[in-house]
């Protein structure tokens, strides 16, 4: 009867699996150098693969980056003491202090590039020396220094980051600003790209740039053709970024929380503090931490128009049980969703109950 009942309304997860591959589920710092389902987190955020294949995560309320290898399931922190504050630019990842770390990305150079929410900074870890430094924030919140180095630039709880499709540009969501900045990672120069600084409603196909609004931009993606994908936490939508013409186009959400419109069209479905964005690499799949809603949402661009559906959870709050069945295990106010980019699995960041999870079998990976 499942299997049944979830080709017809879930066709996203109709083989699809969930299973726990780090946390016990009780908030601490442990387990380093250990199998990572015997480690201690708290409240794990942002999720990503590096190009080797081990999982990176921000374990948010420890206020380290920590890794899981993908051959021994160890894990590990690579940045951070596990103390709060702010400190360690030009010194070793293991001597640095961080304050509430969001989201990480790899550059196609291999550098390690993280937001900090409550040190108000973007953090680079190189890695040719192994040295931290900070490329955008002064470390307080507040809004200035467009047009000038991004070091010298206040920002107010910035959450999420992504690159262009080039490497270029790191684009910054400035959350309580309510814009998205842009650093331009040769000059080191930070601008606001689009935002006006009011929460107010982006029109539908509007231009990018300083006159069009955003209501809390909280989470960004690219998708396998450039374009960047947008979560509003305020407004309660997604957006599509066109990188070539510079427009942003509605995708989900009607603007109004909720937890409506599983199976149906993605505009008129209520979704509720997404914070979290990840593209499939075949770029036909959008999925998203619905986070008040305590589940995993996706945007189906296969379908005309395109869904959205429900791929993990059930509305409630919980802590699952785990597998085999994504739609019947609960999460808590999950923060992190990430791609493997060669076998198409989501790892998701299921904060307060301070695990991280794996759905397998969503489908084709790189096309």
């Amino acid at each position: 009867m499942r299997s049944l009942l979830c080709l017809i309304l879930f066709p996203l997860c109709q083989a699809a699996t969930i299973a726990t591959v780090a946390g016990t589920g009780k908030a601490g710092y442990d387990g380093d150098g250990a199998n990572a389902l015997k480690a201690e987190l708290n409240q794990p955020f942002g999720v990503t693969i590096d190009p080797r294949g081990d999982l990176y995560f921000c374990d948010t309320n420890n206020h380290v980056i920590r890794r899981i290898l993908r051959d021994s399931k160890f894990v590990e922190t690579i940045v951070g003491t596990g103390e709060k504050g702010y400190s360690g630019d030009g010194g070793p990842a293991d001597r640095a202090q961080l304050n509430e770390p969001y989201e990480i990305r790899f550059h196609p150079n291999g550098d390690l590039y993280w937001v900090e929410r409550m040190n108000h900074v973007v953090r680079r870890l190189d890695h040719a020396t192994g040295k931290v430094t900070t490329v955008a924030g002064t470390g307080k919140p507040g809004f200035s220094g467009d047009g000038g180095p991004g070091d010298q630039a206040a920002m107010n709880q910035p959450h999420s980051i992504q690159f262009d499709r080039e490497g270029q540009y790191l684009f910054i969501c400035d959350i309580i600003n309510h814009r998205i900045r842009r650093l331009e990672l040769t000059s080191g120069t930070l601008d606001t790209w689009c935002g006006t600084g009011e929460p107010k409603d982006t029109p539908d196909g509007a231009q990018v740039g300083r006159q069009t609004p955003l209501k809390g931009p909280r989470a960004l993606d690219r998708g396998p053709d450039g374009d960047l994908w947008l979560a509003l936490r305020e407004g309660n939508a997604v957006y599509r970024i066109d990188m070539q013409r510079g427009t942003l186009h509605h995708a989900a959400g009607t603007g109004k929380a909720g937890f409506t419109g599983n199976g149906g069209p993605a505009k008129l479905a209520t979704i509720s503090g997404p914070k979290g964005v990840a593209v499939s690499p075949d770029g036909k799949h959008v999925y998203l931490a619905d986070t008040e809603t305590h589940s995993v949402r996706a945007i189906d661009l296969t379908r005309t128009p395109p869904t959205l559906e429900l791929v993990a959870g059930d509305g409630s709050r919980g802590d699952g049980p785990d597998s085999p069945d994504p739609l019947k295990c609960r999460m808590a106010r999950l923060h992190g969703v990430g791609i493997d980019p060669q076998s198409g699995d989501l790892y998701i960041g299921d904060s307060e109950s301070n695990k991280i999870r794996i759905i397998r079998g969503l489908g084709p990976s790189k096309p």
